[in-house]
């Protein structure tokens, strides 16, 4: 019931977002929409669709929001509970910030409900506290199966980011989730890879040199992406500045980039895929990686609600993609840049979440070819530790430590372990 629900939310959130850019711009996605409209429409919609995610946010600022940081702490805690319906009218928000142009993931949204309505039905049927917190977990799983249509890479965001240890009692009905999830979604959307089939040729076992600089270079890219965000944060953060207006701002930021590149417009799919087929020019690249990092920026710190997940695999893979072309261009006998791409992809999420398992499948159930599985391990892994020395929080445990709770797995702690010290956690550490 619970890979059902997530799986038909997914399916509805993203039919809604088509039908509507359809009947009312005759347009396939976002970026076609954006592309064929005036200038004064690109700047003006995201104006207007911040605007209304800022007053639904209004709407629960004193509610649980359910977002990732939720989740983890109500699987590994169980302290933490997730309401449905704040849930929904975030989701709303988000939707209403995507579908006008926001530079904004749609996975996020996908995400939580799948484990606000694991919760929800735990509570429904009165089950134990530790069975609920299994729920969570595998809809958590459907969720991120729906949107990316990676059933094992929804395994791995579960065990390495959500629970942040491989719990048996979470894996198998995780892994059933997932299954139905992904099955009902290939029914309804098509059948993966999400960006399409594709063949990259790692002409020689020294060219894993290259992708070991790849890696650190999108690393540095999304770290750096990251922190940007965080400044932006503090930038939009102004007591004067407050919801809808603040979003409504970063709504103007984002649509004034859209104006000259309509391509960061959305979560970053079309141009992504435009990326990996070779269809799109390194000028243009370099061209999407300063723009989508700062309409990202704009529309995430204002507090339009939405995931940085896609964007993140975004500016991974022009990072990466202009590595490969740097490399082409000086002479060297590479592999063609969408490669690179791919695995700058991978580098990029691995350094911002710290799950290079989830990473490396993620971006190889993304492509469907094997061919470029060990550039992809030995870069997820590269980028992990770097990004690690960089700092020692990912995207997520960052949201938890700036509430006060303290999430370090490591080799030596136990799960209760875990819970222990994230429970008596400092707030002021």
């Amino acid at each position: 019931m619970v890979a059902v629900a997530a799986a038909a939310f997914a399916i509805a959130f993203r039919g809604a977002l088509t039908l509507v850019i359809e009947g009312i711009a005759g347009a396939s996605n976002v970026v076609a929409a954006m592309t064929g409209a005036d200038w004064w429409w690109r700047l003006s919609i995201p104006v207007g669709g911040a605007f209304v995610a800022g007053v639904l946010a209004i709407a629960i600022a004193k509610r649980s929001g359910g977002g990732v940081g939720d989740v983890m702490e109500a699987v590994a805690l169980g302290r933490v509970k997730l309401s449905l319906s704040t849930t929904l009218v975030k989701s709303l928000a988000s939707w209403a910030a995507i579908v006008t142009g926001g530079s904004l993931g749609r996975e996020g949204p996908l995400i939580q409900f799948g484990g606000a309505a694991g919760q929800s039905l735990g509570a429904w049927f009165q089950i134990t506290e530790t069975q609920q917190r299994v729920l969570i977990a595998a809809g958590t799983a459907a969720g991120f199966a729906a949107a990316y249509n990676t059933p094992l890479a929804a395994m791995a965001f579960v065990l390495e980011v959500v629970t942040g240890i491989v719990v048996i009692d979470t894996v198998v009905p995780a892994l059933v989730a997932v299954v139905i999830a992904t099955a009902l979604t290939r029914a309804v959307v098509g059948a993966g890879p999400i960006y399409g089939q594709h063949t990259f040729v790692v002409t020689s076992a020294g060219e894993l040199a290259a992708f070991a600089g790849v890696a650190l270079v999108a690393a540095v890219a999304a770290f750096g992406f990251t922190r940007f965000v965080m400044l932006g944060e503090r930038a939009f953060g102004r007591p004067w500045l407050r919801a809808p207006w603040r979003q409504a701002l970063g709504g103007l930021g984002a649509g004034a980039i859209i104006v000259f590149v309509p391509a960061v417009a959305g979560n970053g799919f079309e141009p992504l895929q435009s990326i990996l087929d070779g269809a799109t020019g390194v000028k243009m690249v370099a061209i999407l990686l300063v723009a989508k990092w700062l309409a990202t920026t704009s529309s995430v710190a204002s507090g339009s609600p939405g995931g940085i997940f896609t964007p993140i695999l975004l500016v991974g893979g022009c990072a990466g993609y202009l590595v490969g072309a740097a490399l082409g261009a000086s002479g060297l006998d590479v592999g063609p840049p969408g490669g690179y791409a791919l695995v700058g992809m991978a580098a990029a999420i691995a350094a911002a979440t710290h799950a290079p398992f989830m990473a490396a499948i993620l971006c190889f159930e993304l492509s469907g070819d094997y061919a470029v599985v060990l550039p992809l391990v030995l870069a997820t892994a590269i980028a992990t530790a770097f990004a690690r020395a960089l700092g020692r929080d990912s995207i997520y445990t960052a949201e938890l430590r700036a509430r006060g709770v303290a999430w370090q797995p490591t080799i030596n702690a136990s799960s209760s372990t875990t819970r222990a010290r994230a429970a008596t956690a400092d707030p002021e550490t």
